[in-house]
């Protein structure tokens, strides 16, 4: 059941997983902020949203999901494209909502490289703490990837679609958490999932060596 079995099985993986999940999660949310702030929002600034400390970043929901199933979330940082001067806005949502998927990318690449280059032995704690940080962060993006609101796959898109489109998006965001969560269930996702994840490790794979 999620973490659960893992913490009464195995206590110390129980915490180095929720560790690693925790933080590419708060890593995920704090890229968009930082970018949000690069391009002229200070919310996330103002709000005391860009630090690392864990607490600033927890939900309530997002961490019950995460021990009962696994897999969790944390709050989104906020961010108010108002801030963003009028011609760079529409580049703006590109850039903001692309942020978070670039940084687990980014992660899973840098923890890819060094087991590459480390070669740690299999079964070992470095190879399952590389192995883990590369796979976790690799869902995340797929994850995020998909173009249903609220996650940043419909943002994106958002960006280079017409308003008359972005407003249906708007209008289905209310219920966008229940429709990832009902197409999750019914396995609807996996092939999409699949399919960025695929693409990710393959993008990944052409900055490797050897």
């Amino acid at each position: 059941m999620g973490l659960i079995r893992l913490l009464i099985n195995d206590p110390a993986a129980f915490f180095m997983l929720a560790v690693l999940l925790l933080y590419s999660v708060i890593l995920h949310e704090l890229a968009h902020g930082w970018v949000a702030f690069k391009m002229g929002d200070e919310t996330a600034r103002w709000l005391g949203r860009l630090t690392l400390n864990p607490i600033r970043h927890l939900d309530p929901i997002g961490s019950l999901m995460l021990l009962i199933v696994g897999f969790g979330w944390a709050k989104p940082v906020p961010v108010n494209l108002e801030n963003i001067p009028q011609p760079q806005r529409r580049k703006g949502l590109i850039l903001v909502s692309a942020a978070g998927v670039t940084a687990n990318i980014l992660i899973a690449f840098l923890a890819l490289l060094l087991w590459r280059l480390l070669a740690p032995e299999p079964g070992g704690l470095l190879y399952q703490v590389l192995y883990l940080l590369s796979y976790i962060n690799i869902l995340l993006a797929a994850f995020n990837l998909i173009p249903i609101p609220p996650l940043d796959g419909s943002k994106i898109l958002m960006g280079f679609t017409p308003e008359s489109f972005n407003r249906v998006l708007i209008q289905i965001e209310p219920f966008g958490f229940f429709i990832v969560l009902g197409l999750l269930l019914l396995g609807a996702l996996n092939p999409v999932i699949s399919a960025f994840q695929y693409a990710i490790i393959t993008f990944i794979s052409l900055f490797l060596p050897g």
